[in-house]
């Protein structure tokens, strides 16, 4: 199976419960943006607006490679229609207050799954009924962990264990996977002069914040907090997550591998991870799992004793899940439900595929509630 051959094959479209009024100081949009990034339409937007990038708020984003329709908030007023290459964005209305979020229900997702053999396409069929009656564990999926580099410390770890020096490291010369190829020429050339910022500062790409945290390790070369806390607050909220749903995975994985044996893994940057083909039937389906950090709570003994296995091994404790050495970011609170329902399937019958002769496409269809991932439902029907 091959999904994401084309752009049109992965749609995804925001349900959003802000109505648009009649009054309030921002203007709300419905944007949809193909093989663009959702940061580069809120640039081209703000230009376009003639106001600062900030003002142009996306509660979410969104796949470049990807079809998508999603909505975002800009103060003060703006035309009916706004477009560039790549995106068109319509008028809906106005808001008391910019877009969060919070106010996205949901995700639908419309996909074309290519290249199957009409045996596969009724497999999938028959396991997207099943996971519509049983769910599926909610795992956080492969987009999350764009921040790792295979063979070294999660950046979100080292600002927890306070080692701003090797948590700038990270940042300034580990790979990781979602690097573009200026950052990864940049990394290289950062492993080899370690410390030598003068180079460093002319060796980083144009305009980046790369440069900006080099600036001030010239003047002061052993200013290692100070250098970190100059990363823009939304990366280094994007490390911490990256970190802190790593963690959630390990939890929830064993905790699911503690009360039935799984049939069947999926793997996730790099792990293996429990899929069950129907749900254990002593377990709650609404049950959730409080997102590690020094203030949750887990009442149940048995998953206590796994959250404390899980950050043993990473010699970390409850405690240490608190970013004391940031300013400005901080790990989220709250909980994430165990189990992953999707809403509203259909699957079609399998077609010949214009692109892969002889082999199969069909297409299906969901709603995910907001940060779940359709990329794991695939890996579920396809297990």
């Amino acid at each position: 199976m091959q999904f994401k051959v084309t752009p049109q094959d992965f749609v995804v479209e925001e349900c959003l419960q802000l109505p648009a009024g009649s009054a309030g100081g921002f203007t709300v949009y419905r944007v949809r943006k193909q093989d663009v990034t959702t940061l580069r339409v809120q640039a081209q937007m703000a230009r376009k607006l003639n106001v600062p990038q900030s003002a142009v708020v996306f509660p979410a984003l969104k796949d470049k490679a990807a079809v998508t329709v999603q909505h975002a908030s800009v103060r003060g007023s703006g035309p009916d229609r706004l477009a560039n290459r790549g995106f068109t964005a319509q008028r809906l209305g106005t808001s008391a207050r910019p877009l969060t979020p919070a106010d996205i229900t949901a995700n639908r997702f419309t996909l074309v799954l290519r290249d199957l053999a009409l045996e596969e396409g009724t497999h999938i069929d028959a396991r997207l009924a099943q996971v519509t009656q049983e769910g599926l564990p909610n795992y956080f999926d492969q987009q999350r962990f764009g921040s790792l580099s295979p063979g070294n410390e999660p950046i979100g770890k080292l600002i927890l264990r306070r080692d701003a020096e090797g948590a700038l490291r990270a940042y300034l010369a580990h790979p990781f996977l979602g690097d573009p190829a200026p950052v990864k020429r940049f990394k290289k050339v950062a492993r080899a002069q370690w410390g030598d910022w003068q180079a460093l500062f002319e060796a980083a790409p144009r305009p980046s914040n790369l440069r900006s945290v080099l600036t001030y390790l010239r003047d002061h070369p052993t200013g290692y907090r100070k250098a970190l806390n100059l990363i823009t607050r939304r990366l280094l909220s994007i490390y911490l997550a990256a970190y802190q749903s790593l963690l959630w995975n390990r939890i929830a994985g064993r905790f699911l591998a503690a009360q039935l044996d799984p049939p069947a893994h999926v793997e996730i940057a790099g792990e293996q991870f429990p899929l069950y083909h129907r749900r254990p039937s002593h377990l709650d389906p609404a049950l959730v799992i409080p997102l590690p950090s020094h203030r949750a709570v887990y009442a149940d003994a048995g998953l206590a004793a796994i959250v404390d296995r899980v950050l043993e091994e990473e010699e970390l404790a409850l405690n240490d899940l608190k970013a004391r050495i940031l300013k400005r970011a901080y790990l989220n609170k709250g909980k994430r439900a165990l189990f992953l329902v999707p809403q509203d399937t259909s699957a079609a019958l399998p077609e010949p595929d214009d692109l892969f002769p002889g082999r199969h496409k069909m297409t299906v269809a969901f709603a995910l509630p907001r940060g779940s991932y359709a990329t794991l439902v695939l890996k579920a029907l396809t297990a």
